[in-house]
């Protein structure tokens, strides 16, 4: 695992806590596939408290997706439950964590262009 897809997953280790899942509980399995293997990540979380492993256990909701794809999504290039939809990633579980989690990914480089600087003319003022 490599580029965005291994800094999105890191940078998610190392957050702990995340505000804007503080009234989520349950499991997320990222299955991704490249070639003959599948690496996982297993994101729990619990009331905002957030833990990544690479265990292969069972979860309330599994993401599984192509690596290449996935690191589009991770990139924030492409949405995550629009890929779903479309077919590109699959769910089985717990849909309702597809929805949550799509707030960690980050948003398209435009939208985040302007909230930087939206956010950087407001601390000037």
């Amino acid at each position: 695992m490599t580029g965005a897809t291994a800094e999105f997953f890191d940078e998610l280790g190392r957050r702990g806590y995340e505000p804007l899942l503080r009234k989520a509980k349950g499991s997320v399995r990222f299955d991704l596939v490249h070639g003959e293997q599948t690496d996982r990540r297993l994101v729990s979380v619990d009331k905002g408290n957030i833990t990544v492993s690479r265990k292969n256990v069972a979860a309330d909701c599994v993401i599984r997706a192509d690596e290449a794809l996935f690191e589009r999504v991770a990139a924030g290039e492409l949405n995550a439950v629009a890929a779903v939809m479309r077919g590109e990633l699959s769910v089985a579980g717990d849909w309702r964590l597809v929805v949550l989690i799509q707030r960690l990914f980050p948003g398209p480089k435009k939208a985040r262009a302007k909230r930087r600087a939206a956010g950087y003319a407001k601390r000037r003022s």
